[in-house]
């Protein structure tokens, strides 16, 4: 189909005027401005205000168990052992029977010192008479005088005799009674070392038979050196009252308290420790003597102290610091010196002051300066009480 001038010339002029169009339309399109991105809010942080306490400073050592009383039983007179009364580390009573002697020995020892004690008062008797008499002819001049002092010797001899006849009996029937061999403390016994058959002698040389420790209360000795001593023991040695605490080794607390029992007198030279002695009360029995302790003394009178988490503490070279929350919950630094740890929280001797709020979870989203969404939990951990804390 041909088409005439004037056609053709429309439509070159309707082309030209869509491309202008469209021009201008990208054109606008690139002169518009981005639509701006929206702020994030703040990231949510766990803090916790500084806990205020009354605490008393610890000071921490290592130690054994000691028994307060440990008795070596050993036989005070010789024969043959007939009887083992109790069972291998059982507990006794003071008094109780612990070995059975053969007695029979003794017991014909006591019927002999009783047969020479009945002479000597026979003995007694018939001089005392004789003297009567010589006392009564000796006023007639029947009798010399020589004879009377005579009757008065004899009648003091009869006398002594009598006394030295009534302590053999005496020590007789003490070495009778030691045929039953007694627990000498109540606690608990060790194994018997000597068995039904064998024969035993007596002294302080014979072997023992078996031992015996007290079991309640119970001493705890540990070594303090002579700065610590000083500084923390010195002031307090003498009072009746300084707190002790006890934790053994499968335990991570202290599970026993206790009051300081003697400081020795001297510092040993060589060591450079002196000895310190704690006592505490062992109903259960669950603490021997030989135990390792771990063992901390109250080294100060109760005093005002701030306490904050372990977790909420940072090191910077250094130094330590935590991160507080201020009024505008924005986040600073804040250098501080810490303290000793005291019920699983760490006291801080300087930094901080008593309603400040710090950072104790969630430090990777708190940088000094920076505002976030502060969310209260107690200090502690789970089960602490909230304390609340006023904005500062």
């Amino acid at each position: 189909m041909t088409l005439s001038r004037s056609t053709l010339a429309l439509l070159l002029a309707a082309g030209t005027a869509a491309a202008a169009a469209g021009f201008a339309t990208t054109q606008g399109h690139a002169d518009a401005p981005a639509t701006a991105t929206a702020a994030p809010p703040p990231p949510e942080v766990d803090v916790a205000p500084v806990v205020a306490r009354t605490i008393t400073d610890w000071q921490s050592y290592s130690g054994r168990l000691e028994a307060v009383d440990r008795v070596e039983v050993r036989p005070q007179v010789s024969g043959a052992i007939t009887a083992v009364h109790f069972r291998n580390g059982a507990l006794v009573t003071k008094g109780d029977v612990l070995f059975t002697i053969d007695p029979r020995p003794h017991v014909a020892a006591v019927a002999r010192a009783e047969a020479q004690v009945a002479a000597a008062q026979s003995a007694v008797r018939f001089t005392a008479a004789d003297l009567d008499r010589a006392q009564r002819l000796v006023q007639n001049n029947t009798v010399s005088r020589q004879t009377l002092e005579e009757k008065e010797n004899a009648a003091r001899e009869a006398a002594a005799n009598l006394k030295a006849a009534q302590a053999a009996l005496d020590l007789a029937r003490i070495d009778l009674e030691h045929t039953q061999v007694t627990a000498p403390i109540s606690g608990r016994v060790s194994r018997a070392e000597v068995t039904v058959g064998n024969v035993v002698a007596s002294g302080a040389a014979a072997s023992p038979l078996t031992t015996l420790v007290s079991v309640s209360p119970i001493y705890a000795s540990f070594d303090v050196d002579e700065q610590t001593y000083l500084r923390h023991i010195a002031s307090v040695k003498d009072a009746a009252d300084v707190p002790v605490q006890l934790g053994l080794a499968n335990e991570s607390g202290y599970s026993r308290t206790g009051t300081v029992e003697h400081v020795d007198n001297r510092l040993d030279s060589v060591s450079g420790t002196i000895r310190v002695r704690a006592k505490f009360d062992n109903p259960d029995g669950l603490l021997v003597p030989g135990l390792y302790a771990r063992i901390r003394v109250g080294g100060s009178t109760p005093h005002d102290a701030l306490m904050v988490e372990d977790r909420a503490i940072n090191t910077d070279q250094d130094k330590k610091f935590v991160l507080v929350v201020a009024g505008d919950d924005t986040v600073q630094y804040r250098e501080i010196v810490p303290g000793p740890a005291q019920n699983g929280l760490r006291v801080v001797t300087s930094g901080l002051t008593s309603g400040e709020r710090i950072v104790v979870n969630g430090l990777q989203h708190a940088r000094p300066g920076a505002r976030i969404s502060p969310k209260l939990v107690a200090m502690g951990g789970p089960g602490a009480p909230i304390q609340t804390a006023a904005k500062p």
